[in-house]
């Protein structure tokens, strides 16, 4: 074989793979209902698609204002209830202890009752989360919070699926829109709150409970969805082994690690920021800014990270902007915050994008991505969970917030080493069987 046969051959195995990992990031949209053939198999047709975008757009805007809203407001809120540090810290752990419990039920509920009338009751149960966390006091604070976190965790996993069975064309773009989505609603949410509880004479509680009318919006816009028919459902297939498997454990880890992270920017920085002397509005916005950000690089790093053998340099690198613009935020002088924040942001929106993209790549077939998926997020979110109680421990313990930076640097140190392991060019050792 003559060098230019090589060469032209080397090219063509190059064009196959890259042809291959382009594919892989267009199915970044798991689908909950993935082990359901049937549903996988029917197509309906969207006679209004511009009214179901519309509705994903609105329903994807609500999975992060009941979480994003509270870190502005948590000081007032724990002074105002009489809240220990601990206590704070298990409020922002609640919310995202229930993604990770919740989560599994999705699957099972959308085969029960079909995805969309799912998603409908959930946005409801959301709205009466929000209402009661805002309106009963501290029981109803606390029990308001499971409620918004579990509806959350519910639809979390649920969106991606309907998104990718009435877009299949345009996965990779819908992806974007997705992932704005989130952005915006948290966002929005953590610069909006205290101004808007200022407006209303500095109630706290009107300020938080404000979410509840992009809560209602979306579901007023989401109830054409729910007369549309699918055919039977019916299991088809199923996964065996993943539990054992060390590289699905790793992808869950980095999931779950980097998500600690997130969340305990989501809780407790503008806590953080405001212990530094800034006002909760500043807090807010710094929080809102680092958030817009995340946009950016939750859309780059998964089309960079695949242009090399593996993902484990992009996964280092994302970390470590993280890692930097959260110690800048807790040490580094107040004049350079913004600075900071934007690194946190760019950091922190790449980690996310990469643990979903990691899901995807690590599997051989949709069947084990959706597994893949499950497992990720629902042992994952419980995992992360622990960090944002974890910081509300510590800083009862000390007092303020210095000794932080040692939660900080474990868990990110953590996740690199879990990264390390998933972002290997391999696939997780299970196979989907049909039944």
């Amino acid at each position: 074989m003559n060098l230019e046969t090589e060469n032209s051959m080397s090219a063509d195995n190059s064009n196959i793979t890259q042809s291959k990992r382009t594919a892989e990031l267009e199915e970044l949209l798991i689908d909950a209902e993935a082990d359901d053939e049937q549903v996988q198999q029917s197509h309906p047709i969207l006679r209004r698609p511009w009214l179901l975008l519309l509705g994903l757009i609105l329903v994807a805007l609500n999975l992060r204002p009941a979480l994003s809203s509270m870190a502005p407001m948590l000081s007032e809120v724990s002074k105002t209830l009489g809240l220990s540090a601990a206590q704070a810290g298990l409020l922002t752990t609640l919310p995202v202890l229930c993604l990770g419990l919740f989560a599994p039920l999705a699957p099972l509920l959308a085969r029960r009752f079909g995805a969309e009338r799912v998603v409908l009751g959930i946005l409801l149960m959301l709205a009466g989360g929000i209402i009661l966390r805002s309106s009963f006091g501290e029981i109803g604070l606390f029990a308001g919070s499971v409620m918004a976190g579990a509806s959350i965790g519910v639809i979390g996993v649920l969106l991606p699926g309907i998104v990718k069975r009435d877009f299949p064309k345009q996965a990779g773009t819908m992806t974007g829109v997705y992932t704005m989505a989130l952005c915006l609603g948290a966002a929005m949410a953590a610069g909006a709150t205290v101004p808007l509880s200022e407006h209303f004479d500095k109630r706290w509680a009107l300020g938080l409970g404000f979410w509840v009318v992009p809560a209602l919006v979306a579901a007023i816009f989401w109830l054409p969805q729910v007369g549309r028919k699918h055919g039977a459902h019916n299991v088809a297939y199923r996964v065996r082994g993943l539990l054992r498997d060390p590289l699905a454990w790793q992808v869950t880890l980095y999931m779950g690690l980097q998500s600690s992270l997130a969340y305990i920017v989501f809780g407790w920085l503008p806590s953080i920021l405001i212990g530094r002397g800034l006002t909760p509005t500043q807090a807010g916005l710094v929080l809102s800014g680092s958030v817009i950000v995340q946009l950016a690089s939750s859309l780059a790093a998964p089309w960079l990270a695949t242009r090399g053998k593996d993902q484990r340099l992009a996964i280092v690198i994302v970390m470590l902007l993280t890692l930097g613009g959260l110690f800048g935020c807790l040490y580094a002088p107040i004049e350079g915050l913004w600075g900071w924040a934007i690194l946190l942001g760019l950091g922190q929106g790449g980690a996310f994008s990469l643990a979903l993209t990691l899901i995807v790549l690590r599997s051989r077939d949709a069947h084990v991505a959706a597994n893949l998926s499950s497992m990720a997020q629902g042992f994952g979110y419980t995992l992360a969970s622990m960090g944002p109680f974890a910081v509300g421990v510590v800083h009862d313990w000390t007092g303020g917030w210095n000794a932080l930076g040692w939660i900080f640097g474990i868990i990110g140190l953590a996740a690199i080493i879990a990264g390390l392991g998933a972002g290997r060019s391999l696939y997780v050792q299970v196979e989907s069987e049909r039944v």
